[in-house]
């Protein structure tokens, strides 16, 4: 399961929303109405089996999204997913590729997170973390995360200048 942090959010997607869910009694009252429309009278067993499978269904996948999708970004932590990255050891956001260009190198990088590379409808983000490694952190809200992660990045740079130094 994965744990909330007690931080204040910088930036927050849950991953799917419990809305999704709302298909089965949808599906089920169609079905219903085709029932009662084909002049049948209302027979409850089939809307019923829609109601439970599409529902059951569904909740897994959103259930699965909401974990494993997730994104939220304290002064501290990143988390993607199940995987949890201290801030302190981002060392540079790579800018956006430009359209038209070969791909950058970082776009082949290790995404953030358990799954096997950026999840569909996120964009990544270049990031070079302090080992050396170079990895990939995504949302869909993308220009949003790389704004928060470049404004802490910059408030630890002012931070750790000298005092009187210029910026």
């Amino acid at each position: 399961m994965v744990e909330p942090f007690t931080a204040e959010p910088l930036f927050h997607e849950v991953g799917a929303s419990w809305y999704w869910v709302l298909a089965g009694p949808i599906a089920a009252a169609a079905m219903l109405a085709i029932e009662i429309n084909a002049g049948n009278g209302p027979e409850l067993a089939i809307p019923a089996m829609f109601l439970v499978l599409v529902s059951g269904f569904l909740a897994v996948q959103v259930k699965a999204a909401r974990i494993h999708k997730s994104v939220e970004l304290t002064r501290e932590k990143l988390r993607q997913g199940t995987e949890t990255v201290d801030v302190a050891t981002i060392v540079r956001i790579f800018p956006e590729p430009e359209r038209g260009d070969d791909p950058p190198k970082w776009q082949s990088s290790r995404a953030l997170g358990e799954l096997t590379g950026v999840p569909r409808g996120c964009t990544g983000i270049g990031l070079k973390l302090t080992d050396g490694r170079t990895t990939q952190a995504w949302a869909r809200r993308h220009a949003a995360l790389r704004a928060a992660l470049s404004e802490l990045l910059e408030q630890r740079s002012a931070e750790n200048r000298p005092p009187g130094a210029a910026s």
